[in-house]
C-alpha cells in the first residue's frame, strides 16, 4: 500500500516535496514513479526512479525543476517540486512496480500499485 501526502496549495514559483511511503515491502526491488493528472486531462508521466535510485527520467514539463528521489532505509520515494506554475496544478500520483535493475518506467501501463493521489494547487 502506497501512501502519498505532501500536497497542499502554493503560489506561483512555490516549493512543495510530496512523499510517498509503503510499508510491508522491500522497498528497494520496487521501481517508482510520480503521474499526475490535471482537471480535464489524462494521467500522465512526470518522473521516474530505479530500483537502487541509481537511474531517473523526467518528462520535459519538469525537468530542471522536480527532483525524484528514495530513501530505502525509510521506505520513503519523494518529490522535490520547485519553481511551481499553475500548469502543474493536478493530483499526485505514486505508483510501484516490481523493479529491473537500472531501469525505469514511465507508462501508467507499467505500474501495479498505485497511491491515492494528494492534490497540489499552483495559484498565479
Amino acid at each position: 500500500q502506497l501512501q502519498a501526502s505532501g500536497g497542499g496549495l502554493v503560489q506561483a514559483g512555490g516549493s512543495l516535496r510530496l512523499s510517498c511511503a509503503t510499508s510491508g515491502r522491500t522497498f528497494s526491488n520496487y521501481a517508482l514513479g510520480w503521474f499526475r493528472q490535471g482537471p480535464g486531462k489524462e494521467r500522465e508521466f512526470v518522473t521516474a526512479i530505479s530500483g537502487s535510485g541509481g537511474s531517473t527520467s523526467y518528462a520535459d514539463s519538469v525537468k530542471g525543476r522536480f527532483t525524484i528521489s528514495r530513501d530505502n532505509a525509510k521506505n520513503t520515494l519523494y518529490l522535490q517540486m520547485n519553481k511551481l506554475t499553475p500548469e502543474d496544478t493536478a493530483v499526485y500520483y505514486c505508483a510501484a512496480r516490481r523493479h529491473y535493475p537500472r531501469v525505469v518506467f514511465t507508462s501508467t501501463i507499467d505500474y501495479a500499485y498505485w497511491g491515492q493521489g494528494t492534490l497540489v494547487t499552483v495559484s498565479s
